[in-house]
Formats: C-alpha cells, sequence, structure tokens
C-alpha cells in the first residue's frame, strides 16, 4: 500500500506548504479552542450566551471550511483558488446559519424554512459532501451521498426499506437545520467532549508523552523473551488511545517498533501484524479511545467514564490475547529480549516522564471523582502546558507551539468533515423513520435466536467497517442495529461496545485490513500474508464481543464477585486459544506437532473457547459445565506438552 493510499483512507493529512494557508489553520483553531473554552466552562464573556445550535453551527462552520484547506484539491501544491473560495463559503454558510438559529428554532424552520434558509441548505450540503470526500474517502462520499438522498424515494423502495418520503427542497433544509442531522448527536458529541481530549491527545503527543509512554514501555517489557514485540503492544496502545487513528499510529509507532522486532528475530510479516493489531486494539483503549466513545456517550446519554470504565475489561482480553501469543511465538523460536543497553531503565523512565503520569491522575481524578469529563481535558492540558515549560527537553519555542496549534486543527478539520457528513445518514434515518421499521425486520429474520442476531450485527459491522471510519461506522450501526440487539434484551451498553469492536475488525482483516497492509508496506512484507497473520494475532477481537454482550459482567455490569469470576475464566480461555493458535501455551510448552498434533491443538483452542464463553440462557447450559467441557477437552493437548517440556530437559515456559 502507499503512502498516497494511506492517506486518502484516513492516514494523517498532508502538510500545508502554503504559509497564508497554515496561519488560516493556525487562527482559526485558536478561535475554535477559545469558542469551544468560552462555551463549555461558561465563562459568558461581555455577556455573551450562545444557544447550543448557534455554537454548534460556528464551531462546525470553523473547521469544516478548515477541511478545505487541509484537503485541498492538489495535495502536493497546496490550496489553490477554488479551496479558498470553498472556504470562504462554508464560512458564509455557517455564519448564516448561526444568526439565525434562534429565529429558525422558533419558527420551525427544519420543517418550513424560507426560500433563502433553503438555498443555503443546498449549498452547505453539497459543500458537507464534498468535505466527506475530501476527508473521508471515495467510498464514505458515496455511502453517506446515497443514504442522505435515500428520504426523496423511500415511498417507492419496496418493505423493509420504505419509509416517509421527502422532496429535496424539503430534505436539504432538514439535514441542515434539524437537530437530527448534520448537527445532530455527532456533532453535539464533537462540541462537547470529542474537542478537548483531541487537545490534550495532541499536547501530550507533542510534549514528549508519546516518546515516555514508549521508554515506559522498552523499561517494563523490553528485557523479556518476545520483548520488541511487547513493547510495540504497550506503546502502540498507549499511542493508539490518544490519537485514535489505527493508521496514523502504525505509521508512528511502527516506524520504531518494525525495525526493533526485526532486529531480535522476528520475521517481517509477523512484525507487521503485531503493530497492526497493537494499534487497531490502541483505539479501543481508555482512558481516550478516540473519538467514538464521546459519540457513544452521547448516544446512551451517560457519563464518558463510564463508557471507559465498560471498556477496561475488553481491552484488556485484547491485549492480554495478543501478549500470550507474542510470548509463545518467542519461546517457540528461541528469541531473546533487547541488550541491557538497548532498553532503558524503569527508574530512568520514570525520572524522565512522572509528569505525564501526573497529568494522567489529574485527568482520571477528574473524571470519576468529580465527574468533569467534559472540563477535564483542558485542565489536564493546562497543567501539561505549564509543565513543558518545566522541563527544558521538550520546552515549547514559538515555531513547535506553531506546529501543535496547526495539528491539532488539521486533527480537528478532518474529524468534523467526517462528523458531519456522517451526520446526514443519522438524518436520512430519521426523517424517514425507517430506523424503527428496520428493527422490527432484523428480529423478524433472526426468529428467536439471539446468536443468529448477533452473528448478522457482527457481519453487518464487518462489512460497514470496510469502507468508513470507526467513527462514522459506529454512528451508523448505533442508529440501525444497536436497537434491535438491545429489543432481543441484550445490555445497551454492551450492545454499543459489541458493534464498536466489529467496526474494527477490517483493519486487521482482508481483504481490506488497512492497518495490516500499512505495517506490511514498513516492514516489506507481504499484505495479504501479512493480514492473515493480524487475523491469527488478534484472534481475540472475533471472540471478545460476543463474550461480554452475551456476559455484560465483563464490562463491570455485575456485581463485584461475578465480575472477578467472570474476568478470571475469560483470561483462562483466552490463555489456552492464544497457545492453540500458536502451538506453545505459555508456562506449560510446545504442542505437539504433526497431523494428530493439530487435533489436540483444535482441542486446547476449543477448551479454552467454551471456558471463557458464558452460559445462561442465551447459551443453554450453565457455565459450569461449559468450563468442565472445555477442561476436558483441553486437558489432553497441555498434558502432552507439559510432557515434552520435561523430556526436552527445560522448565514449562
Amino acid at each position: 500500500m502507499s503512502k498516497k493510499q494511506l492517506l486518502a483512507e484516513g492516514g494523517e493529512p498532508p502538510p500545508v506548504e502554503s504559509p497564508a494557508a497554515r496561519a488560516a489553520i493556525a487562527a482559526l483553531t485558536l478561535a475554535g479552542v477559545a469558542l469551544s473554552i468560552h462555551q463549555l466552562f461558561n465563562l459568558q464573556l461581555l455577556g455573551a450566551v450562545l444557544i447550543e445550535g448557534r455554537y454548534l453551527y460556528i464551531l462546525g462552520g470553523i473547521f469544516l471550511a478548515l477541511a478545505f484547506l487541509v484537503f485541498p484539491l492538489r495535495r502536493a501544491r497546496g490550496p489553490g483558488a477554488v479551496d479558498w473560495a470553498l472556504f470562504a463559503l462554508a464560512l458564509a454558510g455557517a455564519g448564516y446559519f448561526a444568526w439565525t438559529a434562534e429565529t429558525s428554532l422558533e419558527m420551525g424552520w427544519e420543517y418550513a424554512a424560507p426560500d433563502a434558509a433553503r438555498w443555503v441548505s443546498i449549498a452547505f450540503y453539497l459543500l458537507i459532501l464534498e468535505a466527506t470526500r475530501r476527508a473521508g474517502g471515495l467510498t464514505l462520499f458515496v455511502i453517506v451521498a446515497v443514504i442522505s438522498l435515500y428520504p426523496t424515494v423511500a415511498d417507492r423502495i419496496p418493505d423493509p426499506l420504505s419509509g416517509f418520503a421527502s422532496p429535496f427542497w424539503d430534505l436539504a433544509a432538514y439535514h441542515m437545520i434539524s437537530s437530527e442531522s448534520s448537527f445532530g448527536i455527532p456533532m453535539r458529541a464533537f462540541g462537547n467532549l470529542v474537542i478537548g481530549f483531541i487537545i490534550f491527545g495532541a499536547a501530550l503527543q507533542k510534549t514528549g508523552g508519546g516518546q515516555f509512554f514508549n521508554d515506559l514501555a522498552l523499561a517494563l517489557v523490553g528485557r523479556f523473551r518476545g520483548g520488541a514485540a511487547k513493547v510495540a503492544i504497550f506503546a502502540s496502545g498507549f499511542m493508539g488511545s490518544m490519537s485514535g487513528s489505527v493508521i496514523s499510529n502504525v505509521l508512528t509507532t511502527g516506524a520504531v517498533s518494525i525495525p526493533a522486532m526485526k532486529r531480535t528475530g522476528f520475521s517481517a510479516r509477523h512484525a507487521a501484524a503485531t503493530e497492526a493489531c497493537a494499534s487497531t486494539g490502541g483505539v479501543l483503549m481508555p482512558p481516550i479511545m478516540g473519538a467514538t466513545a464521546f459519540v457513544m456517550a452521547s448516544f446512551l446519554s451517560r457519563p464518558y467514564v463510564e463508557i471507559a470504565l465498560a471498556a477496561m475489561i475488553p481491552s484488556l482480553l485484547f491485549y492480554f490475547g495478543l501478549f500470550v501469543q507474542i510470548d509463545a511465538y518467542a519461546a517457540r523460536r528461541g528469541l531473546r529480549g533487547l541488550a541491557p543497553g538497548e532498553a532503558p531503565t524503569l527508574r530512568a523512565a520514570a525520572a524522565e516522564g512522572w509528569p505525564y503520569l501526573l497529568v494522567f491522575g489529574v485527568l482520571i481524578f477528574l473524571m470519576v471523582a468529580w465527574r468533569m469529563d467534559t472540563l477535564a481535558p483542558f485542565y489536564a492540558t493546562a497543567l501539561l502546558l505549564i509543565i513543558n515549560q518545566v522541563m527544558r527537553r521538550h520546552r515549547f519555542t514559538l515555531r513547535s507551539l506553531t506546529d501543535l496549534v496547526v495539528g491539532v486543527g488539521r486533527s480537528l478539520a478532518e474529524l468534523t468533515a467526517v462528523l458531519l457528513g456522517v451526520g446526514l445518514i443519522v438524518g436520512a434515518f430519521s426523517a424517514t423513520g425507517l430506523a424503527g421499521t428496520l428493527v422490527n425486520e432484523l428480529i423478524f429474520m433472526a426468529g428467536d435466536s439471539t446468536l443468529a442476531l448477533l452473528a448478522m450485527g457482527a457481519v453487518t459491522a464487518f462489512v460497514f467497517g470496510m469502507g468508513m471510519t470507526v467513527t462514522a461506522c459506529y454512528i451508523f450501526l448505533a442508529v440501525v442495529l444497536a436497537p434491535a440487539l438491545e429489543q432481543a434484551g441484550l445490555n445497551q451498553l454492551a450492545v454499543h461496545l459489541f458493534i464498536l469492536y466489529w467496526g474494527m475488525v477490517s483493519y486487521i482483516t482482508p481483504p481490506v485490513a488497512l492497518g495490516a497492509f500499512a505495517a506490511a508496506t514498513m516492514a516489506g512484507a507481504g499484505p495479504m500474508r501479512t493480514g492473515i497473520e493480524a487475523m491469527r494475532l488478534g484472534g481475540v477481537i472475533y471472540v471478545a464481543p460476543f463474550f461480554f454482550v452475551l456476559n455484560p459482567a465483563l464490562i463491570g455490569e455485575a456485581p463485584a464477585w461475578e465480575v472477578a469470576a467472570a474476568l478470571s475464566a475469560a483470561l483462562a480461555g483466552i490463555w489456552l486459544i492464544g497457545g492453540a493458535l500458536q502451538g506453545h501455551v505459555s508456562l506449560v510448552g510446545n504442542l505437539p506437532g504433526g497431523p494428530l498434533g493439530a487435533l489436540w491443538r483444535a482441542g486446547v483452542g476449543l477448551g479454552g473457547l467454551l471456558l471463557a464463553l458464558p452460559g445462561g440462557a442465551w447459551i443453554g447450559l450453565p457455565h459450569v459445565v461449559l468450563a468442565a467441557a472445555g477442561l476436558a477437552l483441553a486437558a489432553p493437548g497441555l498434558g502432552l506438552a507439559a510432557i515434552g517440556a520435561r523430556r526436552a530437559g527445560r522448565p514449562a515456559a
């Protein structure tokens, strides 16, 4: 995969070479951040109080306009006359909607807008589509464009996709003025939650936080067997949680981790697959989890901290499965860790970077103890900037501070363009009333089988995840699929995490596998073989969502003793599954090879699956029975592995 393709599929936007464009991005980013601080802290400077609609129009207009400068038509040359014209039109259109926000709310313009508002709505609708194409790629543009226009023909489509029809003249105004479309839930989440955490994540990386967490990972696990790969797990997890982008995570941490893995004996394919899996899991890891978790908090009307806490156990299961397989791979091949001089000591890493742990402590305290989800990242960022002026190594200069502001502007512009576009999908379902009918049809097709409905949901999420960003995929499925799963009696929060996880699967699963292909390019490995290896290493991501959606104890929605029991069983099951996939069970030894050995490996893997799978009404058997059957299936293979290790004259490891 070429760098151009990676950029087209959601990687970091290219640098803007034009000084005028750079100045505009920096100035408007500062204006947007100042507006957000004024609104969220309720400063009321000069007596100014903005209603939410007006605030979102101004904020959305600023970063939509910047999207045309960040993603110009000719990227190699920077913004041209067309890009600047679209930039001006976006600001003008948003300014009109902001100016008339109170009037449109009082007069119900979303259903009966004057002609002037309709024409501006059409122009703004086209601007959003073009920005979505530039920022999200052609696939997302086509999906958004087709579904956003669906209400114009909804009455002529057969069931179950039939719905209320709206002429385009009315539909465009509904999309732009209604609180159910572009400026609905996705943009509310952006304006109230996402923007603060995007700023915090960017500031953390620019002030040396990324380097610290990489050094911390090296100090913790770098000296152990397969240490370079284990470092990649931790470093990519930390970085992915901050950036929220699989591709950018691969391109940044992979530049260090992949050569280190290859140097210590990992094959190019395995090194690339490890980095792809670790980077994918980072987007699912608290406390930041990219932007999607904040949108989820808005959908569920729950504090963000509850979403982050619920995601902790599934994230632990994913990374534990990856860690177990890396350890097994290194053990089978006798790979060693990094040499003593290559990895910093824990004391040195902590002495250099303890302020970053302090900042994270403040962030988590404000979110958990004081429930300040909205304001916590701004306080944490302010503390980070103060610390930065004390630490000489990463102290900002005027140039580096400008780079930080421009980098934040690029990220916010890209995200705004995608969220405004995806909001059109939400608006289309709202305008036609289709979401409710689809729920009933899905339940009817699945019959009485909850497992069948979950399987349909997993496949749907996987397919849509191929063509959309993580956030876009989640929003679409939260509208269409989540209500059906909830109506089947499943836990609401578990359902939303389920579709988030399955929306991420496509990043390591061919034929798309963008994360795996990006890592393969950096490692010099075959893309498809890397994708297949990533599927094996990241195998937990395919089964863990079924575990926690059928047993909410695995997202903390149960008494403490039940959570502990479910987590213990799941970890033990994943330990066996990882061992079966790699042919070596950590702490036991190598599983037998050959055709008969494949049978014993299958028994260990299936045994692990039964051990981790929750029992109860959904499965038809109690967990005790499943666990007993799993242990019985795994026992022969584990016994043979232990005997083999003893005969080889080495301790089980």
